[in-house]
């Protein structure tokens, strides 16, 4: 059914309190009964009463906000002849605000499966998280459980172990399909990075982190080392999302120097469990996780052991840390206190702790920047709407040199490192898992140049959003939740300054075994 249509010249007769039409792009809305709920009162409305708000309302809000029910329902029409202009469809395409992957015509690296994993992936997302995800971020909200449980079902959680062929039992086990309907063995690290992207495409860090980030680092360890009856405990409930894991490594003496832990697993003098005591710092998902892969001192070295909140009872608390970014990650302090643990909950050889964690750092680290980059990604996306949106000085901020050579500089970069992250993926994809040690030193670079970049999206996204950046709320809520936040990339997962460190003395080492970079013979 077709709306009604309005001249200019009616719509500017009602332009009183208690008769209140405006027109945004071409749509006009009645606002009479609307002004006492408008979050900024009266007066700005009466500005606009029976005239065209497009440039004002754009300055203030997104277009999704028309789209809102309880706003949509004030839509009363349309004004005669008129055709939407640029800012009317800005919010369906955004010049590099995807990924080459996502909308190239032909790709060495993505098949239909990666398609249409993306595409399940993100009606999800957009179904089950979106709509509460900046509440959520902004307030601290823990992710629920039957959202947790809800993941578990779709398959998303089982996503995070799907690379590993030691999984897939159990997640067959489990009754679970990969999204998309994606086979288990063509599951490839192109699907994990899609899942990062589809995740932080919501801008909010700290709760993308609560979602999968302690089940991301803290599961794999368990099933590739783990002895099968530690995996017919642990994993299916973790994958159908009825239990929640972490990664323990982290403490306040020891933070890139994983070495100095000082948590300690002592054998009990019957020889059936150990005795685990010590603390552990900035565990993320520590506040609602059941299971801790946990670092340990033992006679036989580094060890790793799962340590249950269950078991643990008063002598295992977990206490939120209040960081950067949002409390819906979950970041804790965990304090073990004389815990005692099944010997069974050993994860694979005792004393080999420190090997397993290091394998596991690189794949952590590789993921870390499938976030960091999508998050950099969002930053462009969201500048060059305000852009194409705003208008200074009676022209579109885009208008401005400046500002174009601002974006200029944050596409360039995050696309370099996008295509860096491309190819590091598709050797990654074809390396052996017992050899992903080999790319410990450029997915160390990689991580480096990911977190350098974003800090200077952060800095052009900030000034092309003027005080709107520094705002909690509103248009620049995404800027500010990112500018607060992007630090945490350069430091977790080991900081700048030692991966970069990390990648060179790869490098050197690989000089002296002969293995540098050898030119390929000519056809």
């Amino acid at each position: 059914m077709s709306q009604p249509t309005y001249s200019r010249a009616e719509v500017a007769r009602h332009n009183k309190r208690d008769d209140l039409w405006i027109i945004i792009d071409d749509d006009v809305y009645d606002l009479t009964d609307f002004g006492f709920l408008h979050p900024g009162g009266i007066p700005p409305l009466l500005d606009v009463a029976g005239q065209d708000a497009t440039d004002l309302f754009y300055g203030l809000h997104r277009r999704s906000v028309l789209e809102e029910p309880r706003f949509a329902q004030l839509r009363i029409g349309k004004v005669e002849g008129s055709s939407p202009p640029i800012a009317a469809s800005v919010e369906n395409v955004i010049p590099y605000g995807e990924a080459m992957g996502y909308w190239r015509r032909k790709s060495p690296y993505y098949k239909k499966s990666h398609h249409d994993f993306r595409a399940a992936l993100r009606e999800f997302v957009d179904r089950e998280i979106r709509p509460d995800a900046i509440v959520d971020d902004e307030e601290g909200n823990y992710p629920t459980q039957e959202l947790n449980e809800k993941m578990g079902r779709f398959g998303l959680l089982a996503c995070l172990v799907a690379m590993e062929p030691k999984s897939w039992r159990w997640i067959r086990a489990a009754g679970i399909s990969l999204p998309g309907g994606v086979k288990l063995e063509e599951f490839d690290f192109f699907h994990n990075l899609i899942m990062s992207e589809e995740l932080r495409r919501l801008g909010t860090y700290g709760l993308g982190d609560g979602l999968i980030a302690g089940n991301g680092i803290g599961l794999p360890v368990i099933i590739k080392f783990g002895s099968e009856e530690l995996c017919k405990r642990i994993v299916v409930d973790v994958l159908l999302g009825k239990e929640r894991c972490a990664l323990a490594i982290t403490e306040p003496y020891a933070g890139s120097d994983v070495a100095q832990i000082k948590t300690s697993a002592v054998r009990s003098p019957d020889g059936r469990s150990f005795i685990v005591s010590g603390v552990k710092k900035w565990i993320t998902g520590g506040m609602f996780a059941r299971y801790f892969s946990t670092l340990t001192k033992t006679k036989a070295g580094h060890t790793l052991i799962v340590v249950d909140r269950a078991l643990g009872g008063d002598n295992f608390s977990t206490k939120q840390i209040m960081t950067s970014y949002s409390k819906a990650a979950g970041t804790s302090y965990v304090t073990i206190d004389a815990v005692q643990v099944p010997i069974t909950n050993v994860i694979g050889e005792e004393g080999r702790g420190f090997m397993y964690t290091m394998s596991n750092f690189n794949t952590e680290r590789w993921a870390m920047v499938c976030a960091g980059n999508r998050l950099s990604r969002l930053m462009v996306e969201e500048c060059f709407r305000w852009a194409l949106c705003r208008r200074v000085f009676s022209k579109p901020l885009v208008k401005q040199p400046v500002i174009r050579f601002k974006l200029a500089q944050m596409a360039a970069e995050v696309e370099a490192v996008h295509s860096f992250l491309e190819d590091v993926t598709y050797q990654m994809c074809n390396t052996p898992s017992e050899d992903l040690h080999r790319l410990a030193g450029v997915i160390a670079l990689l991580k480096y140049k990911q977190t350098r970049v974003a800090q200077l999206v952060a800095d052009n996204a900030c000034q092309i959003f003027g005080g709107r950046a520094l705002t909690r709320s509103g248009m620049g809520v995404l800027i500010e939740k990112f500018h607060r936040s992007q630090k945490m990339q350069a430091i977790l997962g080991g900081s700048e300054e030692i991966l970069a460190d990390l990648a060179m003395r790869q490098a050197v080492k690989s000089v002296g075994k002969g293995e540098a970079a050898k030119p390929f013979s000519r056809l």
